[in-house]
């Protein structure tokens, strides 16, 4: 690390992406990591990686760089824009980063908030999943100004292979919303391309494995095309109810746009089957369910 003014960082939403990311800081940082989540457990779990527990906000507004990760719009607004939030404890000098997939509002917003302060906004939202989450392989896109996004960079090195400088604040967010998009409508197409093999003759467990050696193959055919395979979804990655937020927010901004995203409202509509189905909680390859068996 080279920047000798941070001496302190913090880590809210230590949830299945937060905590792993605040593990790989906590144990690469030079400086101490405090930790912040409602759940007591999931605290003592940063702890155990070497962060420092901390008991409120007020404690991880003492930080110099906060980063936040939480499920969506919703909590990053009462997490930064709330009573005793973020905002309302930022001082001069201050960045506070948002690794939520969230929505462009919410960071123009907090951005704004801060700023009153003197204080710092990056829109920092992580992609690859969990997996890549614990090995500290993400990919994470930013949004900032480029001066902040040069301060913050050693510190997202820590929880990511490759960080890519995007724009100004709400850029990170609209390629972190439009790599979910594709990766969702891949995830369908795999699941249509599942049972038009199968039912025209192909063996279940080798349709991916044939498919991986055309120009089918894929990050998604190779990381969600083997719950499909076989038919095993687990309940500890990336909910499908997550899915179809980040779709919703993506269907958002591209009528925002004027952006006719057909395919997108699609997978949507599939996936909030799933979700009404009593699937949601589970990983978004279960979407193959609503073809299998029919």
């Amino acid at each position: 690390m080279t920047d000798l003014s941070v001496d302190l960082v913090a880590f809210v939403g230590l949830g299945a992406m937060g905590g792993p990311m605040c593990a790989n800081l906590a144990g690469k940082s030079p400086v101490p990591v405090l930790a912040y989540d409602l759940n007591a457990d999931a605290v003592a779990s940063a702890v155990r990686a070497g962060a420092v527990g901390a008991e409120g906000l007020a404690a991880v507004a003492e930080a110099d760089i906060v980063f936040v990760c939480v499920p969506g719009e919703d909590e990053t607004r009462a997490v930064c824009l709330g009573p005793g939030g973020l905002c309302d404890q930022a001082r001069s000098g201050q960045v506070v980063v948002d690794c939520t997939t969230a929505t462009v509002a919410v960071n123009l917003d907090v951005a704004e908030a801060l700023a009153a302060k003197g204080a710092y906004f990056a829109d920092a939202p992580v992609a690859r999943g969990v997996p890549n989450a614990i090995e500290g392989t993400l990919s994470i896109t930013v949004g900032a100004d480029k001066e902040t996004f040069s301060r913050i960079t050693p510190w997202l090195e820590c929880m990511g292979s490759d960080v890519a400088y995007c724009g100004p604040v709400g850029t990170g967010t609209v390629m972190k919303l439009m790599n979910n998009m594709v990766l969702f409508e891949n995830v369908s197409a795999l699941a249509e391309a599942m049972a038009i093999a199968t039912r025209a003759g192909v063996d279940r467990d080798r349709v991916f494995e044939l498919l991986g050696q055309g120009s089918a193959d894929s990050f998604a055919l190779r990381r969600h095309g083997s719950f499909m395979t076989t038919g095993e979804y687990p309940a500890d990655l990336f909910p499908t109810t997550y899915s179809v937020k980040d779709l919703n927010y993506a269907l958002a901004l591209a009528d925002q746009l004027d952006v006719d995203a057909a395919g997108a409202r699609l997978v949507r509509d599939r996936f909030s089957e799933i979700v009404e189905r009593g699937l949601g909680h589970l990983y978004s390859p279960v979407v193959y369910e609503l073809f299998d068996g029919k």
